[in-house]
């Protein structure tokens, strides 16, 4: 295995170093990067095309400018020397400097955007693969390959008036008509019939149980004010713990595995005494304080799963600690929308909380929980507008690889043999199907790191996308270089990981040298 990887390694550098020789020659005969000068009328032209010319070293011939910015390049790889040199932008900023902003405003939409898309479509489909030819299965598939065939920019556009603007407007004047109640209980009750068992009679429970729900949802709300004020409470978050405790130890550990459902249950009523507990202390929160408590609180979930024992103690804990987590991510949760009419009614944010442009608002300064918010209203848009256009890749792909695995002769043995359902879907069919998508996957994330240009430009998103396209437009050959050797770097890196991660999903798979 570690030879395996060093020589890829090694062919990598290989690689880098032809692909990149070849992208600087052809940027440096893209255009003139003192094109804009020679047009100017500026007294002082002359002195800007000479400074410009010694910034960018233009007077040396492209074949050996290119090995002057090699050598900066390779800089980069002397750790903790702060010694990387990638060049400078016609600005004069450093390329590193503008990299830096550029990727994690890029990693930070992406690997939302990713990490959703990825959960939500294999999700769904391993759901539509259990439940081939249903409702569920049609309708999934309409929908994925529907937004999947709209335009990025006009699916973004429709984001901008429906999700930002209009809903603002609402926040305005938060009042529910009924026939939005109407119209939102009757979507909710399809949406519960379609994932209901093919029997007719519980597709009409399902859907009545659904509307119902909806319908009294949205009227509580409305009466509570609750789009003014917002917040979970502990009665909200009672009940979602527990329904967490039921659905993770159903998909990981089974129901009858009663220890396991204790030691979840136990996390949720620590979780709940870590509401009042933790709540003060969390006025002055960090990134790295809530890190440590998630990290604290995966521990405290694995020994109370241990203490539980059960004749799995794996189970026990993987169940405990998975509970303790989501737990913690509601309070966290509670404690952003208590801090949502603060954020609201800040004058920089006017009353206008959905941004439908730019990665931060400027000139915003508050707590942990208000820059947090902030950053989440500008990341909204563009997120979901990538998740759309990527869930129909994972749903299909998933659906699909589920659907072969499926109809294989192990899984016939091994409900030949006794197991249950869950254990033949989770243990043996989910994790082999996950192979093919390990592929998908990986190439997906490091395309994506190299900038959504098309979303980044409708929402005017400072990221890598938005980075590249100016730098083309301008002939800027450095920031064209730098956003290069970010994607090469990551386009490698992520096909290695795939290559490796077969043989972490199916141990017939060994990488050799």
């Amino acid at each position: 295995m570690v030879t395996y990887i060093v020589r890829r390694l090694v062919t990598a550098v290989l690689i880098l170093f032809g692909a990149s020789y070849v992208v600087y020659q052809l940027t440096a005969l893209s255009g003139d990067p003192l094109e804009d000068l020679r047009a100017s009328n500026a007294p002082n032209r002359e002195q800007l095309i000479q400074a410009r010319t010694e910034l960018l070293d233009l007077n040396t011939p492209a074949p050996l400018r290119y090995f002057g910015w090699l050598a900066g390049a390779a800089k980069c790889l002397v750790p903790f020397a702060a010694t990387c040199d990638l060049g400078a932008s016609i600005q004069g900023e450093a390329v590193t400097t503008s990299l830096v902003r550029a990727m994690g405003n890029t990693i930070t939409l992406v690997t939302t955007a990713t990490v959703l898309a990825i959960i939500i479509g294999i999700s769904l489909g391993i759901i539509t693969a259990l439940r081939q030819y249903s409702g569920l299965d049609y309708g999934v598939t309409f929908m994925s390959f529907l937004f999947f065939s709209l335009p990025i920019f006009w699916l973004a556009v429709l984001l901008k008036e429906f999700g930002a603007i209009g809903f603002n407007n609402f926040l305005a004047d938060p009042q529910i008509p009924a026939s939005t109640i109407v119209v939102v209980a009757l979507a909710s009750g399809l949406i519960w019939a379609l994932f209901a068992s093919a029997s007719w009679k519980r597709k009409a429970i399902a859907f009545v149980v659904g509307a119902a729900v909806a319908a009294a949802l949205l009227t509580v709300l409305e009466v509570v004010d609750w789009f003014t004020d917002p917040g979970l409470g502990p009665i909200v978050i009672l009940v979602t713990g527990v329904a967490i405790a039921f659905g993770i130890v159903l998909l990981t550990a089974g129901l009858r595995n009663r220890k396991a459902l204790y030691a979840s249950l136990i996390m949720v009523a620590l979780g709940l005494v870590a509401y009042y507990v933790v709540n003060p202390v969390l006025n002055a929160a960090t990134v790295w304080m809530i890190l440590a408590l998630a990290v604290l609180t995966v521990l405290v979930g694995i020994g109370v799963g241990y203490a539980m024992g059960g004749y799995d103690r794996g189970q026990s804990m993987r169940a405990a600690a998975l509970t303790g987590l989501l737990m913690g991510l509601l309070i966290v949760v509670d404690r952003f929308l208590v801090t949502w009419p603060a954020y609201v009614g800040n004058p920089r944010v006017r009353g206008r909380p959905i941004a439908t442009v730019g990665a931060e608002t400027p000139g915003l300064e508050g707590t942990f929980w208000i820059t947090g918010l902030d950053t989440f209203t500008h990341l909204l848009l563009p997120t979901i507008a990538l998740l759309l256009a990527s869930l129909a890749g994972y749903s299909r792909y998933s659906r699909a690889s589920m659907l072969e695995i499926m109809n294989m002769d192990f899984i016939r043995t091994a409900r030949a043999k006794g197991l249950s359902e869950r254990t033949v879907v989770m243990r043996h069919a989910f994790r082999n199907a996950l192979i093919p998508l390990a592929t998908l996957v990986a190439f997906d994330i490091g395309a994506l790191i190299g900038g959504a240009i098309i979303t980044e430009q409708v929402f005017a998103f400072s990221g890598m996308g938005q980075l590249f396209v100016q730098a083309l437009q301008r002939t800027d050959p450095d920031p064209i270089m730098g956003f290069f050797l970010v994607a090469g770097i990551l386009a490698l890196v992520f096909n290695l990981v795939a290559d490796v991660a077969y043989s972490f999903l199916d141990p017939r798979v060994r990488v050799k040298a």
